[in-house]
């Protein structure tokens, strides 16, 4: 194979089969969490370490590809990952009891991490520069549209067959995979296996603890109270110390295990910063529109995800659009529209109503996402602009890295916000509950007639009606929460996109 030339394109699709797999696993899972709940006999608070176990080995092992692949063989080691992944999957289909699962989530995790950084590298490495924008429109159909389809997926094959089935599906994607990358790829003598510097067990250790603790704190922080609860405190001690002391000791490091030098370019260290807010917007609203639609408008799994799912399919017809646009326009313009657009489709959303139909949803969610690929490929393009050949594999470690940060961070905020605005918001609605408030006391009478006319006694209409208003107000004051949270994404938004507009300019170069 090494002396044949094999079209990009069909590389491409050999090698995002496998990472789209895994991506598609950082979110499918969500919805069965309580099917695995109940087939496993456990708490739906013990069934989130199945997605905790699964961010935190996956977040470990995804700075550290870059490493493996040199010692390894770039092909090499991606082919390991497919296999491991595809092994991993079948056991936690498997699994008898929930430890079993959580503990074939955490191979899953270690042997997914190095499909993102590799199938990017290979992308990459398979496309003259001139065409890296079509390369990394690639590459963002995976990324970005795994994401917005995994609830989907999940909720269907949940509600139609078991949650097993979401891990067995993997099963025969997997050793298709293995087949295409064996046949189509070949690596350069960039990405070849080479003599590598013993493993920096050190840093290794500090990089495993840091970003493990940091992965729990940001899973488990809304669940356990955040900073009142000493489990969360004691994590974040812990992830501090060891992020900070990784740091310090990384850059002193002749052959790191993290080739943190690379920050040192401006054209790749704030690309890497607006791809974890891409991150960030894709994860965050991904997790907030469904639990909208299912919390309060009793949308089930498959219909909650249907609504993420047309916004996916506009998001791939504007990959290619986008990836050519690369070649004629700054990066960094292009960004600023993409965080423009998103900041829109945001505000939008957050002038959801109790009366808010699933069509207009659905609008909803594309105008939240249509910026997606204006983010993720000028940003991808421009980070790896100036990446010499032989640290590709480092830098797209480093980015997919930067980019699942973005949205464990922004999950957590986003989920901070809205339980902190719906407690705000129903001591507000809670302040016009007053005898001399006319509407209240409309609500009160008609509500107690309706319960006398459906054959309550007289003397209990008035807790019927209590009952019926306190209901309303919840209601309400959670569709308040979310226009708030929707509002406080916009505004983040927003201000990155000015920021864009300071990034460093890139050479335009015309595509053939």
């Amino acid at each position: 194979m090494a002396g044949k030339v094999v079209n990009p394109f069909l590389i491409s699709t050999a090698v995002s089969l496998a990472a789209f797999m895994e991506i598609l696993d950082t979110t499918i899972v969500t919805v069965a969490l309580s099917h695995i709940a109940g087939s496993l006999g456990s708490g739906t608070d013990e069934s989130t370490w199945v997605l905790t176990s699964y961010l935190v080995s996956n977040g470990i092992i995804l700075p550290l590809s870059g490493w493996l692949a040199a010692f390894m063989g770039r092909k090499r080691f991606f082919i390991f990952c497919i296999l491991g992944f595809t092994g991993a999957s079948f056991l936690c289909g498997i699994a008898t009891s929930l430890p079993m699962l959580i503990i074939c989530r955490l191979l899953q995790g270690l042997a997914g991490g190095g499909l993102q950084p590799s199938q990017q590298a290979i992308i990459k490495d398979s496309f003259p520069p001139e065409k890296l924008g079509m390369a990394f429109a690639i590459t963002g159909i995976t990324t970005v549209i795994a994401p917005i389809l995994g609830p989907t997926l999940g909720g269907y094959i949940t509600d139609s067959y078991s949650w097993r089935w979401i891990f067995f599906i993997n099963v025969p994607i997997g050793f298709l995979a293995v087949f295409l990358v064996k046949v189509l790829v070949s690596d350069p003598p960039s990405a070849q296996k080479r003599q590598v510097a013993s493993i920096d067990y050190i840093g290794l250790g500090l990089v495993a603890l840091g970003l493990g603790a940091l992965q729990i704190v940001l899973d488990k922080g809304q669940q356990e109270d955040w900073f009142d609860s000493t489990f969360i405190m004691l994590f974040a001690g812990i992830a501090a110390c060891g992020i900070i002391t990784a740091i310090c000791w990384i850059i002193r490091q002749k052959n790191p295990i993290v080739k943190l030098s690379l920050f040192r370019l401006p054209s790749f260290s704030m690309p890497c910063i607006m791809l974890f807010f891409v991150g960030f917007a894709l994860y965050s609203s991904s997790a907030l529109l469904p639990m909208l639609v299912q919390t309060n408008f009793g949308y089930d799994a498959t219909l909650a995800g249907l609504v993420l799912s047309p916004a996916g399919v506009i998001v791939m017809l504007m990959m290619p659009i986008v990836g050519k646009l690369v070649t004629k326009v700054q990066a960094k313009y292009l960004i600023a529209i993409g965080m423009l657009l998103n900041a829109f489709g945001m505000w939008l959303t957050g002038m959801v109503t109790p009366q808010t139909d699933y069509e207009t949803f659905v609008i909803m969610r594309v105008f939240q996402t249509i910026g997606l690929p204006f983010l993720f490929i000028p940003a991808s393009t421009l980070a790896f602009s100036k990446i010499a050949p032989a640290d590709s594999s480092n830098a797209s470690a480093i980015v997919s890295l930067m980019r699942n940060l973005g949205g464990s961070v922004g999950i957590a905020i986003v989920m901070n916000k809205l339980a902190h605005s719906e407690q705000i918001e129903q001591s507000n609605l809670v302040q016009h509950l007053t005898v001399d408030n006319f509407g209240y006391k409309t609500a009160i009478a008609d509500y107690m007639q309706a319960a006398i006319n459906s054959g309550i006694p007289a003397l209990q209409a008035p807790i019927s009606a209590m009952g019926h208003i306190y209901q309303e107000l919840i209601h309400q004051a959670d569709i308040l929460a979310f226009h708030d949270t929707y509002d406080f994404v916009a505004v983040v938004l927003l201000t990155l996109a000015i920021s864009a507009l300071f990034m460093p300019g890139n050479k335009l170069k015309k595509a053939d």
